[in-house]
C-alpha cells in the first residue's frame, strides 16, 4: 500500500479541502505527506508587475513570492500534525509546474502523487487543473485525482475556519520549534520573534476569531439545537480562559526581553517554552472539540442562511484578511514567524 504521498497545493480556497482530504487519507493508509508547492520564476523576468513590486516594496516582494508559498506550506503542516500524520514540504522555482511535480514526487521518494483537479488559479499559485493530465501522463508512478468543485457556503464557511485554526497551529509549531532548539543550546529565544509570536495571538485568535466563533457560530448553533450546549459552554469558556493564558505569556515575553544576563535569558527561555507548550496543548484540544463536534453538529443543523452570514462575517477577516495595511502587516507577521522558525528546503 502507498506509504508516502507528494501533495502538489496552491493557494486558493479549495486548497485547505485538499489538504485536509490528503490528511484524512494518509492517516488511513498510515502514510507520510510531503506537501509541495511550485513558484513562477519572477526573478528571471525584468518585465511585469512582479518587477514593479520587487522595486517598490522589498517586503511585499518577499512576501508575495517566497513568503506566500511558506505560509501555504506551513499551514498545511499544521493539519497533518493535528492528525498526527508525519509530514514535510518543499517549494521550488519552476514555470513548468507538471515537470517539477513530477520531477519533486521521484526526488522525495513518494509513491502516489495526490491532487487536485479543479481548475481554479491564485494569484501567485500554479494551475492545478490545466496541469493534471500532464502529470497523468508523465508521473511514471500512481496518481489520485481529487475531484474538487465550487464548494457551497457551508463548505466555504468551514474552509476559513479551518485555515485560521491552521494559521494558529503554523505560528505555535514556529515558535515552539524556535524555543526548543533554544532551549536545547542553552540560550536565550530571540525576543523579537516571541513578541511577534505572541502579537499574531492576541491581535487573531483572541481578539477576531474567538469573538466570531461565539457571535456567529456558537450562537446560530445553539438557536438550531440543545445537543451540543455542554460542549459549547465549555468552549466559550475556554476562549475566556485563552485570553488569560496569552496575558501570562506576554508576560513571560516581557522579562525574556528584559533579561539582564545570557544566563538569566536562557532560563526564562526554559520558562517560557515550558509555557507555550501547556498552552499549546490547550489549543489542540479546543481546535479538536471544534472540529470533531462543533463543526459536523453545525453541517447537520445550520442552515443556508445560517452558512452564509458565517461565510460573510469570517471572510472579513480570513487569516487574518482585515483589509488595507493591517492585512498587509499581518500576512508579512506571520510569514516571518513561520520563516524565521524553520529552515525550509528550496531548490531552483
Amino acid at each position: 500500500m502507498y506509504r508516502h504521498l507528494l501533495v502538489p497545493i496552491d493557494g486558493t480556497d479549495l486548497a485547505v479541502e485538499l489538504v485536509g482530504n490528503a490528511v484524512a487519507l494518509a492517516r488511513s493508509l498510515d502514510a507520510r505527506i510531503t506537501f509541495f508547492h511550485a513558484l513562477p520564476d519572477h526573478a528571471g523576468s525584468w518585465r511585469g508587475d512582479a518587477e514593479v513590486v520587487r522595486l517598490t516594496s522589498a517586503d511585499d516582494y518577499a512576501y508575495m513570492f517566497t513568503g506566500r508559498a511558506r505560509e501555504i506550506l506551513a499551514k498545511s503542516e499544521a493539519a497533518a500534525r493535528a492528525l498526527g500524520v508525519p509530514c514535510d514540504s518543499l517549494h521550488v522555482v519552476n514555470d513548468k509546474p507538471a515537470q517539477a511535480i513530477v520531477a519533486a514526487a521521484h526526488a522525495k521518494g513518494c509513491d502516489l502523487i495526490f491532487m487536485a483537479s479543479h481548475g481554479g488559479r491564485g494569484k501567485l499559485a500554479m494551475t492545478l487543473g490545466s496541469q493534471t493530465l500532464a502529470v497523468l501522463m508523465n508521473a511514471g508512478l500512481p496518481v489520485l485525482v481529487s475531484s474538487l468543485g465550487e464548494l457551497k457556503p457551508p463548505a466555504r464557511a468551514i474552509g476559513i475556519i479551518r485555515d485560521e485554526h491552521r494559521s494558529l497551529a503554523a505560528v505555535l509549531h514556529a515558535g515552539m520549534h524556535a524555543l526548543a532548539g533554544a532551549c536545547a543550546e542553552r540560550t536565550g529565544a530571540d525576543p523579537v520573534l516571541m513578541r511577534a509570536m505572541i502579537s499574531y495571538i492576541q491581535h487573531f485568535p483572541v481578539a477576531l476569531h474567538h469573538p466570531k466563533e461565539d457571535d456567529y457560530l456558537f450562537k446560530r448553533l445553539r438557536e438550531r439545537t440543545n445537543s451540543v450546549d455542554a460542549e459549547l459552554d465549555e468552549l466559550e469558556r475556554q476562549h475566556v480562559r485563552d485570553r488569560v493564558l496569552v496575558d501570562e505569556l506576554a508576560q513571560q515575553v516581557g522579562r525574556l526581553e528584559n533579561a539582564g544576563t545570557p544566563a538569566d535569558a536562557a532560563s526564562l527561555t526554559t520558562e517560557l517554552e515550558s509555557a507555550v507548550r501547556a498552552y499549546a496543548a490547550t489549543l489542540w484540544d479546543h481546535m479538536g472539540r471544534e472540529e470533531g463536534v462543533i463543526l459536523p453538529a453545525a453541517q447537520s443543523h445550520l442552515t443556508e442562511d445560517d452558512w452564509r452570514d458565517i461565510e460573510a462575517a469570517f471572510a472579513a477577516n480570513s487569516d487574518p484578511r482585515f483589509g488595507g495595511e493591517s492585512e498587509k502587516e499581518f500576512r508579512h507577521l506571520f510569514s516571518r514567524i513561520v520563516n524565521a522558525a524553520k529552515d525550509w528546503t528550496s531548490q531552483g
